[in-house]
């Protein structure tokens, strides 16, 4: 499980990793808890999918600009 945490964007966080596969890594949403998003993963490995994560963010014009935390569980 990865834990995203963002005051903004969320839904377009949600959006760009909900169901999709990036880098070889499923992610489904999970749950919301305060401005954490939570996704479960198809890896064992939750750091490197935090850091996948975070690239792709950071990839988006959005992203490039949010301040965010993206951590392994």
């Amino acid at each position: 499980m990865i834990e995203i945490s963002s005051a903004m964007q969320q839904e377009a966080i949600k959006s760009l990793l909900d169901g999709k596969e990036v880098k070889g890594v499923t992610f489904t949403f999970d749950k919301k808890q305060g401005i954490k998003l939570l996704f479960k993963i198809d890896t064992s490995n939750s750091e490197e999918a935090a850091k996948i994560a975070k690239d792709a963010i950071k990839q988006e014009a959005w992203g490039k600009v949010l301040y965010f935390q993206a951590i392994g569980k």
